[in-house]
Formats: C-alpha cells, structure tokens, sequence
C-alpha cells in the first residue's frame, strides 16, 4: 500500500476557531511560543517563551491568517508591532470572555530534527547548560490591545491554562 504524505491541518484549524470565535462576538487569542524559528514577536512581552495575543479585529491591523501564517500590526504599550507568527508556533487558540478554543498537538518532529536536538543535547551533557542569552527580567505577558502586563513569576515550565 503506498503511503500519503499530507499537509499539517493546524492552519485550516486555526482559521475556523478564529472564524467561530469572532462570529459569536468574543475576542480571539493567541497562545504563541516565542521560542520557534521565524516568530516575530515584541520579546519584552514574552514569558516563559511564551506570548499570548489579542487577535481581535478591533486590536490588530492588515490581519492576515495564510496557510503559511498569521501577521499583523498591533500596538503594545502604546507602541506599533509588526508580528509574524508561522502556524506550527501556534499553541492554542481560544476566546477571552469564556475560554472556548482549542491547544494543538506541537508536530511530530522529522528525523533530521530530532537528530540536530540530540546531538544538543548530548553536547549540553558534556559542557553543561549555556547561560541564558536572551534579555534578562521578562516576568510578564501582555497582549496586542494595550493591557498592561500581568505579573507571573515563579512558573518554571510554559502551561497554557484558561481561567474562566
């Protein structure tokens, strides 16, 4: 029997909870890791390689959600943002108001991947961890429509969770 490879159906996913989201007049938002290659995200607002983003019509401009991505302009703390989010950097997508949505299974990672991520693996083993390079002191997380950020420390793993 010959096998079938098939496109990721995260995209086509995200695309109708976003539509399902904003037909029923409640406020999209993303859950986003920050970490992935070709984010574009402001990095003062990250936690735990983590950034959750207002999606709403009424917060974004020139919003765009392809097969291949979502981008638009927002402004946070006053500030204009452009962001680029590639789909597979998409965690979960749900409604502010009551936390309908849904979190995505990350893909299963191709064989040179998995080997590139031993070999660091193995090599952390030897030399120990590196110290951290990116910006010191992001404890909070805010979104694209100007709310201010919220205070988390302490958490040590990225956990999205939905608060009703």
């Amino acid at each position: 029997m010959s096998e079938f490879t098939m496109t990721s159906n995260q995209p086509y996913l995200l695309k109708a909870f976003y539509d399902w989201i904003v037909d029923n007049e409640l406020t999209p938002h993303l859950v986003v890791d920050a970490t992935m290659d070709n984010v574009r995200v402001p990095l003062q607002f990250v936690n735990d390689g983590q950034i959750v983003l207002n999606v709403s019509p009424s917060a974004c401009i020139n919003f765009n959600m392809t097969p291949d991505g979502v981008t638009f302009q927002a402004r946070f703390s006053g500030q204009p943002h452009y962001i680029d989010v590639p789909c597979s950097a998409v965690l979960a997508i749900y409604a502010r108001e009551n936390g309908a949505g849904t979190v995505f299974t990350p893909e299963p990672a191709s064989e040179e991947s998995h080997d590139i991520e031993q070999e660091l693996v193995d090599d952390e083993i030897k030399t120990g961890p590196e110290p951290s390079k990116g910006p010191v002191g992001l404890s909070s997380v805010a979104t694209s429509a100007d709310e201010p950020p919220k205070k988390n420390p302490g958490k040590k793993k990225p956990v999205f969770t939905v608060v009703k």
